[in-house]
């Protein structure tokens, strides 16, 4: 296999086989990842750090290890780059806001450790919106490396948080990265760039050495070319951590021991909770229709309660605890978007009852979305009302006209994990997705679903353009 722009989309599957194969060195491999990342990293804004001389040096390990015949798994030899809220020893941790832009932590994240341990090679620290979002902010440039831009129009946000995970893997930077989401961070650039991205149930993945936005929200998982590739990479990930008491010791791996299922037992919203755009409908109309070849679908309905609310009180209360500091302190004027420098002011106001009520009613959109989709493999539905907006434009302008969805606040309320894919192309050929939402730790569900839906579809082998 030659390096080029091939290899450059290839499936860790893929790159693994070549790697095995002695098609190119790990070496070889990481080196080709570096350069794209160097040149077309700035083109996105989607590099805060590049971790050249130490990425060459676990790459160089990796080779001897294989050679030796010890073989860490499928992520042996694979370059990946994370999100700048995952602390790596000796590294910048940014969190993607300006007062943080210097500041070095002495310690690596958990992920970071195990991804190490699986053979994973970083090569770079990818940007973020500042703070996770968790500010408040309305436009594409909250960041302090900039807007993030999408690799398919660079005149349009690539979607945040995960701004430079989504550009990264999207534009060919990395075969994987990493991102985080507390509301929307990982789906939403995923759905953006055209690419897969996994958001794991609560406490699947340890979150020690991560930024904390909102304590028994945030959740740490991949972004990569196949959801095949999100397994792989959650098996390397996910379990136990005592560093961190929220993560759970549940078993995970990827494939699982057993037969495959071949039928699966979908649902739809009977009233859809959007108003898409015209061609996000129907590409989810045409997804569905390959999903019939493998799946019974029913139609359900979405309990009325409060999700948005009960996820919004917990996030900003958990937000001003976590950044008082932050707030008190006055650093929070250094922020780039103006609506991050006083927004956090009124997050400090949310009253403990509301916060104590916010968690009484969680409790109840747990059961009631547990007992909903117990019946289902997943619930189907457009990642995303809009293709991706101008980097110009206020974003919550630009979707204005179209009704948000009450599953994302209802399943990040929850905690319960989901995954989106590509499903097609919309307004000014941007990608759309298809997303698959499933119950507390049933990963390896939505991960079958999603992986039959793209063996029938050829939607996530495309590539976008090279920028200029």
């Amino acid at each position: 296999m030659a390096l080029n722009d091939e290899v450059a989309f290839a499936s860790i599957r893929t790159l693994g086989a070549g790697l095995r194969a002695k098609k190119f060195t790990s070496v070889e491999l990481t080196e080709f990842f570096l350069r794209r990342t160097e040149t077309l990293g700035p083109k996105y804004n989607a590099v805060v750090t590049v971790l050249r001389a130490a990425a060459l040096l676990e790459a160089k390990q990796a080779d001897r290890d294989l050679a030796a015949g010890r073989d860490r798994g499928p992520l042996h030899g694979i370059p990946y780059g994370a999100k700048d809220l995952l602390a790596v020893r000796g590294a910048p941790t940014t969190w993607g806001a300006p007062p943080f832009r210097d500041r070095v932590l002495d310690l690596d994240a958990t992920v970071i450790r195990k991804l190490r341990e699986a053979g994973a090679v970083l090569i770079v620290k990818l940007a973020m919106v500042e703070i996770a979002g968790g500010l408040g902010y309305r436009q594409a440039n909250a960041s302090l490396t900039g807007p993030g831009l999408n690799p398919w129009d660079v005149t349009t946000w690539s979607g945040g948080s995960s701004s430079g995970s989504g550009s990264a893997v999207g534009g060919g930077l990395a075969p994987f990265a990493i991102g985080s989401e507390t509301w929307g961070s990982i789906l939403t650039p995923a759905g953006y760039c055209g690419i897969a991205g996994l958001r794991p149930t609560y406490g699947r993945v340890s979150r020690h050495g991560a930024m904390a936005l909102s304590f028994t929200l945030d959740k740490l998982g991949p972004m990569c070319r196949t959801a095949d590739d999100c397994g792989l990479v959650l098996a390397a990930i996910a379990g136990p951590d005592p560093a961190d008491e929220s993560a759970v010791n549940l078993p995970f791996s990827y494939p699982p021991a057993g037969d495959p299922q071949t039928r699966f037992k979908l649902a739809v919203l009977r009233e859809p909770q959007r108003n898409p755009q015209p061609e996000i409908q129907a590409n989810y109309e045409a997804a569905l229709e390959q999903l019939r070849r493998t799946a019974s679908i029913d139609e359900i309905e979405l309990p009325d309660l409060p999700y948005a609310s009960v996820a919004s009180t917990i996030l900003f209360a958990e937000m001003a605890a976590a950044f008082e500091g932050l707030i008190t302190s006055g650093e929070i004027w250094e922020m780039t978007a103006p609506e991050d420098c006083f927004g956090a002011h009124a997050a400090m106001l949310i009253p403990a009852k509301d916060y104590i009520n916010a968690f009484r009613i969680r409790r109840k959109i747990q059961v009631a979305l547990d007992e909903l989709l117990a019946p289902f493999d997943a619930l189907v539905v457009p990642t995303l009302s809009t293709v991706a907006p101008p980097i110009d434009r206020d974003f919550r302008e630009y979707q204005g006209a179209f009704r948000g969805s009450l599953v994302d606040g209802a399943g990040n309320a929850a905690g319960i994990p989901a995954i989106t894919v590509p499903s097609g192309f919309g307004e000014r050929g941007l990608p759309t997705g298809v997303q698959f939402i499933g119950r507390a730790f049933s990963e390896h569900q939505l991960l079958a679903v999603a992986a039959a839906y793209q063996q029938g579809t050829d939607w996530h082998k495309k590539q976008p353009p090279i920028p200029a």
